[in-house]
């Protein structure tokens, strides 16, 4: 990850996502958070990251900002060749439309819609006719073609998983945000949820980026990228669970101390 490359390069094409010394920051005086100090973070298109951190480290902003779900305070987020930056909220909700995909813990799945309507419901959020080939190629892609009639009430929670994953692929988006996926998964659908992300990215040209807590599930990715008290700590490249899992105990014992030695000024708690 070049800290230091031209804006030009990630709105030319060569990032899907690049956030350059972004900060957040809610309230002011005394109440004032920091909860991003300056993050400088970029995501080549067709990989796979693991965004990981201690509690109060600032994943859940960085998933927001990066996504167009917030703005900075200060600094700039290209998201798919476009500066985040000046859009209004009418610009932002279609970019999101068009060019992201979200994968929650949570299913997020309409209870009234069977499998094939719910993996459509976003042409229909796009005024757009569901493409059924479409539907039907993308539900083959994660292992349920033959359950596509059946409701979310009927799918065990990984089938509900898959579903909400080829919610997320059906408009082919650019980027796709995980927020702690595998979080209500059992180990073996961890697993092949894990290796669908990977296809998606290096077959499909898709971007990934998951935020998690579990070691495991990071040890998936091309490279985990590591937040402590809102700032950028460092990455790994192939990483292993055990190396993931010490790294995240030094950084929960760093950012405790750095806790202890600076209550009161105002950072992300």
């Amino acid at each position: 990850m070049n800290r230091n490359k031209d804006r030009r390069t990630s709105v030319n094409g060569t990032d899907a996502v690049w956030l350059d010394d972004v900060r957040k920051a809610y309230g002011r005086g005394e109440s004032r958070v920091e909860a991003l100090r300056g993050v400088t973070m970029s995501f080549t298109r067709g990989s796979f990251t693991a965004v990981m951190g201690p509690s109060g480290s600032g994943k859940s902003t960085f998933l927001h900002c990066a996504a167009g779900l917030d703005l900075p305070s200060s600094g700039s987020v290209v998201l798919d060749g476009q500066e985040l930056n000046g859009m209004n909220e009418n610009q932002l909700t279609r970019l999101r439309r068009e060019r992201v995909g979200f994968i929650f813990q949570a299913f997020n799945l309409m209870p009234a819609l069977n499998v094939e309507q719910n993996v459509g419901l976003p042409f229909r959020l796009a005024g757009r006719r569901p493409d059924r080939s479409s539907v039907v190629e993308v539900l083959g892609r994660v292992g349920l073609a033959e359950r596509r009639k059946h409701l979310p009430s009927e799918l065990s929670g990984g089938q509900q998983q898959r579903v909400a994953i080829a919610r997320a692929l059906i408009m082919r988006p650019a980027v796709i945000f995980a927020d702690e996926p595998t979080g209500a998964l059992d180990t073996q659908t961890t697993i092949e949820v894990l290796q669908l992300f990977r296809e998606t990215a290096v077959s499909g040209g898709q971007t990934i980026i998951m935020v998690t807590h579990d070691p495991v599930a990071a040890s998936a990715a091309h490279r985990v990228l590591f937040l402590a008290d809102g700032q950028f700590i460092g990455e790994l490249e192939a990483p292993t669970a055990d190396v993931v899992a010490e790294r995240m105990t030094h950084l929960t014992a760093w950012q405790q101390t750095r806790t202890t030695q600076s209550t009161g000024r105002g950072g992300f708690r």
